[in-house]
């Protein structure tokens, strides 16, 4: 399956400054048009209670403390580069009186954990506003923290056959102060690339917004990317 990408709208800090800005207002948008998707996604995950889970650009929390609720023996670690959006999400979670959790203030390029620690690494909205260049190195991370066998969980805006996705691709286009730059992107090519099997891929719409779900299993290590596990 081959498809040409966009180029993303924005790069570097414009992405933390156009999330700082949508912090207020971002729960509007994840509930409205993205928890079908999100729900599929934590379905897909399958969490066993007992689990080590990561969970990469968390935003606001709003799938956190559903990995927490599905997890309540096991561990959960969120990463997230806006500092407005982590203050959302910490208040959320505090409200869970769970206490098996970390968060951490960071960009998923380098994430702070040793290699193969998770079981499941979840993600949703990332890669549609991000370079394509960045797809293979972020993914490479992504890996290199997943234990063999672990699951990865990714959504994202994608392509949709209909005319109400392509009104949502154009008005993500548009660049709007209040909108993060997101335009369709397939990555099941990219996963397969770096090893990862077992796919599992689903298109999901709510009010038209079209979304890709895509788990995958981590595979064996290739020694070409550096990786042990």
């Amino acid at each position: 399956m081959v498809h040409e990408i966009p180029e993303a709208r924005v790069r570097g800090d414009e992405i933390i400054r156009k999330y700082d800005r949508i912090a207020p207002i971002y729960d509007l948008f994840g509930c409205m048009i993205e928890s079908r998707a999100r729900q599929r996604a934590l379905e897909l995950a399958a969490i066993s209670n007992g689990e080590k889970v990561l969970e990469v650009a968390m935003g606001t929390g709003l799938n956190f403390v559903e990995l927490l609720k599905r997890n309540p023996g096991g561990w959960v670690e969120g990463v997230e580069i806006s500092l407005k959006m982590l203050e959302k999400a910490k208040k959320r979670i505090s409200r869970t009186r769970q206490n098996n959790y970390r968060l951490h203030l960071g960009d998923c390029r380098h994430l702070p954990f040793e290699e193969c620690t998770f079981d499941i690494l979840m993600n949703q909205y990332l890669f549609d506003i991000l370079p394509v260049d960045d797809f293979i190195p972020i993914l490479l991370e992504f890996k290199r923290v997943l234990k063999e066998g672990g699951r990865i969980v990714l959504v994202n805006t994608t392509k949709g056959e209909k005319w109400v996705h392509q009104l949502y691709e154009a008005l993500f286009m548009l660049k709007l102060p209040y909108l993060a730059g997101s335009r369709a992107v397939f990555l099941q090519p990219f996963l397969e690339k770096i090893g990862f099997k077992d796919f599992k891929r689903e298109f999901v719409s709510k009010f038209g917004f079209p979304s890709e779900v895509i788990q995958a299993v981590r595979g064996r290590s290739d020694p070409g990317f550096g990786l042990t596990c």
